[in-house]
């Protein structure tokens, strides 16, 4: 049987159309998670919406490339966190270009719980990645087994990564003794 030109023209439509909606529905579920991992590595609004956006945009133009979409929450996870660690490293060098050409004397935090913030997030991103990510997942109120499931790991290496990374803010924080 002989399909005609319009048949197999309406194929690809159809396809595109379901793949639109499976994209849209995963969308549904991940996009505020997005906000929070790139809020976690920025911890500026407007930075994380915008790396947020990016890494969303960059979903939907590479899902049809997903193998196994039922992944695709971790493969978004993974995608925000390296925007955001590239976007960070950028505003870093522009802050570097611009301290250069002109003197800025940073003004001194007074408030204490703004100090404990600065100085917890010192610690943060102190921490090796692999540590970083899993406590700043389990803080933005992912349970042990979503990070799992997020972070392609069994549920006792983020056990694991979850207490060291603890440990190490403990030893690095004086007030947390």
């Amino acid at each position: 049987m002989t399909r005609t030109r319009a048949e197999l023209l309406s194929v690809p439509v159809a396809v595109d159309d379901e793949l639109e909606r499976e994209f849209e529905a995963r969308l549904s579920e991940s996009s505020t998670m997005a906000f929070r991992v790139a809020f976690s590595v920025l911890r500026h609004r407007e930075d994380a919406e915008d790396v947020a956006q990016n890494a969303l945009v960059r979903a939907h133009g590479n899902f049809h490339k997903l193998r196994n979409r039922d992944r695709f929450r971790a493969w978004l996870v993974r995608t925000t966190w390296r925007l955001a660690l590239d976007h960070r490293r950028g505003e870093q060098r522009r802050l570097v270009r611009q301290f250069e050409h002109q003197a800025v004397t940073p003004i001194a935090e007074t408030m204490e719980s703004r100090e404990r913030a600065d100085q917890l997030w010192e610690a943060i991103d102190a921490l090796p990645e692999k540590l970083r990510i899993a406590l700043v997942l389990s803080v933005g109120g992912h349970d042990i087994a979503e990070v799992a499931r997020l972070l392609g790991l069994p549920e006792g290496t983020v056990k694991s990564r979850l207490f060291h990374a603890r440990r190490q803010l403990q030893e690095r924080l004086p007030w947390s003794r």
